[in-house]
């Protein structure tokens, strides 16, 4: 089985510990855990790893956040995987700071990478892993808070909740969506 999981965020190093690319940290953290590499491709940064009789292709998109569906229809394609073998990690205002919610489909929500994920791949079908980073902005400062860095106090949590993410991926791959959101949702 081949599985396409990928990190939502912006490249270049002043994005690098922004709140909005929570989703290439994820997947950089699991990489890093499977002594995976980075390569750099077409669409993306790809990094390949196997978890028992799963393997996995890791994608961080090189297309910054709102083209992001451009580089995962082109990844599903190359790679010949299944919608339904697809996990898209992403931040979520919607969810407190830290809170981790997987669901299998829905809408983008207002979050303009899933926007273009669903308009590239025409389907809301696909399992996306939330990553609450909180609101704690004021009214019309979204952007600002999106791409601003987590706090200290966030980021002394964040190892600890990205372990968490670390461990929600190899369970999608093996065991499914239901049973790891029934493992994970919540906690």
């Amino acid at each position: 089985m081949k599985f396409l999981i990928v990190g939502l965020g912006n490249i270049g190093d002043e994005y690098a510990s922004t709140r909005h690319n929570i989703g290439f940290r994820s997947v950089d953290m699991f990489a890093a855990e499977h002594n995976a590499l980075w390569q750099d491709c077409r669409y993306g940064f790809i990094a390949r790893c196997r978890v028992k009789n799963a393997e996995l292709v890791l994608l961080k998109p090189s297309t910054y956040m709102n083209l992001s569906g451009m580089a995962v229809r082109y990844w599903l394609q190359k790679e010949n995987i299944e919608i339904n073998n697809l996990l898209v990690i992403v931040d979520d205002l919607a969810l407190p700071f830290g809170t981790l919610r997987l669901r299998g489909k829905g809408s983008d929500g207002g979050h303009n990478g899933l926007k273009n994920i669903q308009e590239c791949i025409m389907t809301q079908q696909y399992a996306r892993l939330k990553f609450g980073i909180g609101a704690q902005f004021a009214h019309g400062a979204q952007i600002n808070y999106v791409l601003g860095d987590f706090s200290e106090e966030e980021e002394k949590e964040l190892t600890e909740r990205l372990k968490v993410v670390c461990q929600i991926i190899p369970s999608f791959c093996l065991q499914g969506l239901e049973r790891t959101m029934t493992q994970f949702n919540g906690k």
